[in-house]
């Protein structure tokens, strides 16, 4: 489908949903945005649903000014995926054994590596840059730098809620890895720090919601934001790339006889800041689930946990600021699929997956989210399939 453009006060939304299927809190935050003295141009993705702070499925281009709350607390989560040469007849027929070998080296939940992952001792990983990364840390927030020992060892871990780790084989039986994490713990913290000094700015005061709070160019606040920010992305980016290696490592392991080999990864941001040029205007582009999907981008937009996944190809198109959907897109709240669901709904909806079945991740459920299908059917101008993913092991936090 083209977009559908809903009046704005300062711009128009351009949606590539259909407007009568948003829910009302996720219309009234667009909306909201809108209003923005700073934006130039707002765009929403299929899988549109409210968000904490701004709406998740959106892309917003602003002048001179970046909004934290549409980046949102994890900051620079995305995906990475590789197609390897294995076949599907390659995989046993109980996957529970690699299941557990995955969840064995890479900590789920709040977990962490009991040391820092060594990137050297990591089989072909590039080093370079490593020591300057982290060199860095100490100009990051005060705040946060007595967290430096728990951000070193979050790095290659998973974490909870959407977060995941997959096996997939495609519609060509060839068996891919896949996995969807972000910037942990330390990222959330530096998000909320600056959340809170955006939203005591006086310039703030005025906007129809304070959540909306922004910095402004050529101010300290916004210099120290963008300074966290882009590192806060960078660590999400290691956290990916530490995290593949380390899920490469146990599938060598596992199947020594087939010698596997890996294609290059395929690695992209959904809640991240760009600087990008449209229409002679340099702008701010942030992207709240949403990934870029500039001509050729490779990028990747999962479903949920029982039902399968797309690696995509980018159109180029400008309307959407070069953006596409970051995923399916909730179509209920975690409390609601909690009271809706039961651990054997989840049994039945993921059925032929090896995963967890438990309570513990009902509001996973696919129940709980846009049908994936249908999603990337609405984005076939910014968009095209390359691969279509079904996932066979699937593990979460």
């Amino acid at each position: 489908m083209t977009y559908v453009e809903i009046p704005g006060e300062k711009v128009p939304i351009r949606m590539w949903a259909d407007p009568g299927e948003v829910e009302d809190g996720a219309m009234r935050q667009l909306r909201n945005v809108a209003t923005l003295p700073w934006i130039r141009g707002l765009a929403v993705m299929p899988d549109v649903h409210y968000g904490k702070g701004a709406t998740v499925g959106s892309v917003i281009a602003m002048e001179g000014a970046v909004c934290p709350a549409a980046v949102g607390v994890d900051i620079g989560c995305g995906m990475s995926a590789v197609r390897t040469s294995l076949r599907a007849g390659d995989l046993p027929g109980d996957l529970s054994r690699l299941r557990s070998q995955i969840e064995r080296a890479i900590p789920v939940g709040r977990g962490l590596h009991d040391d820092p992952v060594n990137p050297s001792a990591l089989h072909g990983f590039a080093t370079a840059g490593w020591g300057d990364f982290w060199s860095r840390f100490g100009g990051v927030a005060n705040a946060v730098h007595y967290r430096e020992d728990r951000a070193r060892k979050q790095i290659g871990t998973l974490g909870s809620g959407n977060h995941f780790i997959e096996v997939c084989v495609d519609t060509a039986d060839a068996v891919w890895l896949m996995l969807h994490s972000g910037s942990r713990n330390i990222g959330k913290e530096l998000a909320e720090h600056h959340m809170g000094i955006a939203r005591d700015l006086p310039y703030n005061q005025g906007l129809v919601d304070r959540d909306l709070a922004v910095f402004v160019a050529d101010t300290p606040q916004m210099r120290d934001y963008r300074n966290d920010l882009f590192w806060a992305q960078e660590y999400a980016k290691h956290n990916r790339a530490v995290m593949m290696r380390l899920f490469q490592d146990v599938v060598r392991k596992e199947f020594k006889k087939a010698k596997v080999a890996f294609e290059p990864v395929i690695s992209c941001h959904h809640n991240y800041v760009a600087e990008e040029r449209y229409d002679g205007m340099d702008l701010l582009v942030t992207r709240k689930g949403a990934i870029r999907a500039g001509s050729g981008d490779l990028g990747i937009i999962p479903g949920s946990m029982g039902t399968g996944s797309y690696i995509v190809k980018g159109l180029g198109n400008s309307a959407a600021f070069n953006s596409a959907s970051h995923g399916a897109g909730r179509r209920m709240s975690r409390s609601a699929a909690k009271r809706r669901f039961s651990a054997e709904d989840l049994q039945e909806q993921t059925r032929g997956v090896e995963c967890r079945k438990d309570s513990g991740v009902v509001d996973e459920i696919p129940g709980a989210y846009k049908p994936i299908e249908q999603v990337i059917g609405r984005q076939g101008d910014l968009v095209e399939v390359v691969a279509r993913l079904k996932q066979v092991v699937c593990v979460k936090g």
